[in-house]
């Protein structure tokens, strides 16, 4: 994917779909993990929606690719740096009356956004316990990836706090997590409704686990089929394809 650029604030530009772009820079990108994410999810048009550690903007961004959902979207974020490049986003997309970012504690959410009044809350939270996983060069990285600011918990919480009664909560996560999170769902009465790993290729162990929970819903939960992001001559699979081309260049993704 090309990018362009900006040697002044140490940020990029990459495009999306439709001409669209987003703003990245060292400290705050987006992986597949955010895009399989913001799939998942789904929003249908009627969807109020709050994107929890919403960092650059990138889910909600690849929703509005598709012109969904049609009611504003929320991105919460505590980087004000993410907040600056996510703005910066939406103003050269001309998003401003369907994208908003709020800079701010998750754990803080009642300060900020009114109880109950959303359908939809997803979040690619930190993935690692304080301590754990890669070691990352800089601070605005090590608060994106370890849990310093915040949990499973504490995404459940905020999540319950901002849900309609049979809103969802979707959510990303590594596989070795997966307890976790759904222990922090059904804790603050979440249930878990969906559940689907993701492979790279064929015989490989998940790298990923996408969840959905529903609030105050009934317990039972559909395992989906694997999605794997390889096919079995080693480029993207037709589900990826697929994915990738509701948000970027059709064409490019064809081709890998």
């Amino acid at each position: 994917m090309m990018t362009e650029t900006d040697k002044t604030n140490h940020c990029s530009k990459e495009p999306l779909s439709g001409g669209r772009v987003i703003y990245v820079s060292r400290d705050s990108r987006f992986g597949t993990d955010a895009v399989l994410l913001a799939d998942f999810a789904s929003p249908k048009r009627i969807d109020t929606a709050v994107d929890l550690c919403t960092g650059g903007g990138i889910i909600p961004l690849l929703w509005l690719c598709g012109d969904s959902p049609r009611e504003k979207v929320i991105g919460v974020e505590l980087q004000p740096e993410c907040c600056a490049l996510a703005r910066r986003s939406i103003g050269e997309n001309g998003d401003g009356e369907r994208f908003s970012v709020m800079e701010c504690d998750l754990r803080e959410i009642e300060k900020h956004l009114p109880r109950e009044k959303y359908s939809l809350v997803t979040c690619n939270p930190p993935y690692f316990p304080v301590g754990a996983g890669f070691e990352n060069k800089t601070a605005g990285r090590t608060l994106a990836r370890s849990e310093q600011t915040c949990d499973s918990g504490d995404v459940c919480r905020a999540a319950r706090y901002l849900l309609k009664y049979g809103g969802r909560l979707c959510v990303c996560q590594r596989p070795e997590r997966m307890a976790d999170v759904i222990c922090a769902m059904r804790e603050q009465g979440i249930e878990p409704k969906r559940i689907r790993l993701v492979q790279q290729r064929e015989g490989s162990e998940p790298w990923l686990v996408l969840i959905e929970g529903r609030r105050g819903g009934r317990p039972g939960v559909k395992c989906l089929p694997v999605l794997m992001v390889e096919g079995a001559d080693g480029h993207y699979s037709d589900e990826m394809k697929r994915i990738y081309g509701r948000y970027g260049d059709k064409a490019k993704w064809q081709d890998n």
